[in-house]
Formats: C-alpha cells, structure tokens, sequence
C-alpha cells in the first residue's frame, strides 16, 4: 500500500495587499502566466510524491472548491474543508487536525510557485526523527541598499537578493527568510493544539514555543521561489521563466 503524505495548503486569507484583485477571487486563484497559483502548487506536490492534500477554506473559498472540482488532479486526494471566513489560521489548522492522515505533515502558504526537490527533503526529515523544518528561500528586499565591503561604499542597489541578515546586537546571530514551508510531526500539532488554536498569529505563537521544546532545523531549498504577496510580486512572476515547470506537469 502507498504510503500517504499529507500538505496543507493554507488558502483562506483574503489578500488584502492585493487590492482591488482579492475583491473579485482569493489569492490562491490569482493567474501566473494564464494559470492560478494553487495550480502550480497542486501540480508541485503531486510530483514531490505527495498524494494527500487538506485545503482549510476561508475567504471566497467557494471559488476554491469550484476550481478543484473542475480540475482533476489524477493520483491525488483533497479534502475541502470549510474553516470560516474570519478564522485565524490557527483556528483553521485545529479543525483540520482530524484530517492529516501522516505522521508527518508539509504546511504551506497558498501564494508561492516553487521548483525545487521537497521530496528529498521530506525524506530526509523523516528518516532523521526531526520534530520540525523551517524551509528557507532567498527573497527580494524591494528597498535602496548602500553596499559595503570591508568598511568601504562600494555600491547602492535595489532589488538586492538576499538569503539571511544579521540581527541587530547579537553578532553570532542571523536570521533566515523563512519561506511559508513547514515540514511538521502531527503529534506537535495535536499536543499543542490548545495553545495555538485561539491566538492571532499562529507563526508568532507557535513556532517560538515548539522550537525550544521539540528538535527543529533550517533548511535551505535549492531551487525556484517566488511568493506572491502584491501586485509587484504578480508582475514579477508573469516575466519569470516558468516553462520549464510547467513542462514537468
């Protein structure tokens, strides 16, 4: 029998920073180069071996429900949940708790296309009885820059890619863009469920707490991201090369 690995695929916040666009369809059916980003997702996961996905719906989440319904995704089971329109997303993970149907779980963001090898790095988490992986992927800091090297102004760019940063007053410390991609115990989840279900931000809550108590890492992913958070991010997206992701669906 095939093994089952679970992703949750949190898609049902409403994209204010979208504007007028998150009026009209939720974030995740926003269009990349003539296909909605949940599709990229989807098509993603199945290639990784994932073949169980939990879609907590929110926000127009009808329209989600629409799309999936259409769309076949041969080999893969999802389950449609509908968590609430103004839940939190703590809220929305504690009524699909009862759903996952793996020991360990991927948590995901509904706004990002990526390319990169996610099996092997669940894989990885699992055979080494890690409680939780922090995804990392290189991001774009939209903002002047002055580039300095040893003391000296070489530089001022924008648009600088970056991977990590140093943390003010704590010079062994650096901090990495984490990438809205959380491979996760499902006992962590459910032994914690109480303590995260009512808060109002479910990564500030939790993460914090289950870092201290469980055995966590940091994993750099290798390969495309693009997260899409405003209409920046959209315009960016529909001038990346994606053919050859699309290619592999």
């Amino acid at each position: 029998m095939q093994e089952i690995k679970t992703a949750v695929i949190l898609c049902g916040g409403r994209g204010l920073r979208l504007g007028s666009i998150s009026k009209r369809i939720p974030k995740s059916l926003v269009k990349v180069q003539g296909r909605p980003i949940i599709w990229y997702i989807i098509n993603q996961l199945k290639l990784n071996n994932f073949n169980h996905v939990i879609l907590p719906l929110g926000y127009k989440g009808r329209q989600i429900k629409d799309y999936i319904k259409k769309k076949k995704f041969f080999g893969i089971k999802i389950d449609l949940v509908n968590t609430g329109i103004n839940s939190s997303i703590g809220k929305r993970i504690k009524k699909i708790l009862e759903k996952i149907r793996s020991e360990n779980l991927l948590i995901l963001n509904g706004d990002a296309i990526f390319d990169f090898n996610l099996n092997k790095i669940f894989k990885n988490h699992v055979n080494n009885n890690i409680g939780v992986s922090f995804l990392n992927a290189e991001s774009i800091y939209q903002f002047g820059t002055v580039c300095v090297q040893k003391n000296k102004v070489v530089n001022f760019e924008r648009n600088i890619i970056f991977e990590s940063v140093n943390v003010k007053n704590k010079k062994k410390m650096k901090a990495y863009n984490y990438a809205g991609l959380l491979i996760i115990k499902k006992e962590i989840l459910l032994k914690n469920s109480k303590f995260f279900e009512n808060s109002e931000n479910f990564e500030k809550k939790l993460y914090p707490l289950i870092i201290k108590k469980y055995s966590s890492r940091l994993v750099k992913m290798n390969g495309f991201f693009h997260s899409i958070d405003n209409i920046k991010d959209i315009i960016s997206a529909n001038k990346k090369k994606l053919k050859k992701i699309k290619k592999n669906f």
